[in-house]
């Protein structure tokens, strides 16, 4: 049989593109559909803006120390608009470069809303530059690529709620942000919020935030958090918003007074974008995704196995509307593995284990590898040791602040090896990142004894514990 494509993508996110332009390469013709602005979550209300918010709120920290050294600095004041529309413009000019990188790779992108017709045959509705009508695109193989999108709890009032869709295009700062939802977007717009002077209220459901993470982070991160004047309201749910003459009222369980804000940021989740893809038409197969919490509904991602392959031998799925590790890098990185196997004659899988990640909270964290309780679940108590330490960076000799850094090896005791970094503190993320080069190849805790550390530095810490 003959087809249009050797491959046709759904979706322009980071999986896919990764995936298109490394097909591509092996010399497969390849199709690309997206109904958005090219880039995926990441690149248009994600990674990109969610990074560019967390430098552009550190400022007033950063004026704040200056004072410590000797600096006399004016009254700072933001301009909102500005901000924002800085923001937007620089998302827009990624947009575009990615599209540039579709041409020379010889991609060809079709604009509008992709969905499955039967195994082999994908119809396109209009989309942001319409042609009329729908169009069909046979491909030998599909590849779904379509990522994830917030979810809002079915309570009432949630329809006064933003999600992390539209808090980059807000009109006005904030003078009081709410924030239901204790995970990487709750707690890193927690910070981000706060930084740039909105007054702050974080609601989780549990006694301590980012649920999966290892609890001394968990714990530095909470505090850290109240210490920079976010309140955090623990053991506790929104049972219901309304609109009120003051903003929103947020009704909380318990015996918990209402919050009044004005804006209500709902981060409680996402869920695998499946609505509307035509999987039925094509028979592939679904599962429950990890999502949970009061008022949610069962939520499907797409099922996959090791070389994201769906039920259907031709279709495969990869990023977040698989809901295995929802992180942009690992999206990338199945994309690539999937073109390797199908197209370059190199069949791999993508490993998940030992995969680095960061929460751009205040303070930052980062982490690689096992927690201690993942540590000790695995291998019982007396087989693991923990190394850890607390300090005051030299940064804030001058400055008159309380902040720390917490750093944390997690190791085997029976082989040595190193099963997990943890880091809370400013540049997390740049210094896990190279420990993760040396737990991801195995390295043992004399390795990193035997490592000269860079005095004075913060990340030296890692290579002194003992």
């Amino acid at each position: 049989m003959t087809f249009d494509y050797d491959l046709f993508v759904i979706g322009a996110g980071s999986g896919g593109l990764a995936a298109s332009k490394r097909a591509a390469s092996y010399g497969a013709k390849v199709a690309i559909a997206e109904n958005d602005l090219v880039g995926g979550t990441c690149v248009i209300r994600g990674c990109v803006p969610k990074k560019l918010m967390v430098y552009g709120s550190q400022f007033p920290s950063l004026f704040e120390d200056a004072a410590g050294y000797g600096w006399q600095v004016g009254k700072a004041e933001l301009n909102w608009e500005h901000f924002i529309t800085s923001i937007d413009k620089e998302v827009r000019r990624l947009s575009q470069l990615h599209i540039s990188f579709l041409e020379k790779a010889g991609v060809e992108l079709i604009s509008g809303r992709a969905t499955l017709v039967d195994t082999h045959t994908v119809e396109v509705g209009d989309g942001l530059r319409p042609t009329g009508g729908h169009r069909k695109y046979t491909a030998d193989k599909i590849l779904i690529a379509v990522g994830g999108r917030p979810l809002k709890p079915e309570l009432p009032g949630m329809e006064y709620g933003i999600t992390s869709n539209e808090i980059f295009h807000l009109k006005t700062q904030p003078k009081h942000i709410a924030i239901i939802g204790s995970g990487y977007i709750g707690t890193e717009f927690a910070g981000i919020m706060r930084g740039l002077g909105s007054e702050v209220t974080q609601i989780t459901r549990g006694d301590k935030i980012l649920k999966g993470f290892d609890e001394d982070i968990r714990t530095e991160i909470q505090d850290g958090m109240t210490n920079h004047g976010i309140r955090i309201i623990q053991n506790t749910v929104v049972t219901a918003v309304e609109q009120v003459p003051e903003g929103l009222k947020i009704n909380l369980s318990g015996d918990q007074e209402p919050i009044i804000a004005d804006v209500f940021l709902v981060a409680t989740g996402r869920v695998p974008n499946v609505d509307g893809l035509g999987l039925e038409n094509a028979g592939v197969d679904v599962v429950a995704s990890s999502i949970e919490g009061p008022g949610y509904s069962t939520m499907n991602a797409i099922a996959v196995n090791e070389y994201s392959q769906t039920s259907q031998p031709n279709i495969y799925a990869v990023g977040d509307v698989t809901d295995r590790l929802n992180l942009t890098p690992v999206a990338i990185g199945e994309g690539r593995a999937f073109a390797d196997s199908e197209f370059g004659n190199n069949r791999r899988e993508f490993s998940h284990e030992t995969v680095p990640t960061a929460v751009f909270s205040n303070p930052q964290a980062s982490t690689v590898g096992l927690t201690e309780t993942q540590a000790r679940e695995k291998l019982g108590d007396e087989a693991v040791t923990i190394y850890r330490t607390r300090f005051r960076p030299m940064y804030h000799s001058f400055t008159g602040k309380q902040e720390r850094i917490m750093m944390k090896l997690v190791v085997d005791k029976n082989t040595d090896k190193v099963l997990g970094a943890h880091m809370v503190g400013e540049n997390a993320a740049e210094i896990i990142q190279g420990v993760a080069i040396a737990v991801k190849m195995g390295a043992t805790k004399k390795d990193f004894d035997a490592t000269v550390g860079i005095h004075p530095s913060a990340a030296e810490e890692f290579v002194t514990m003992r």
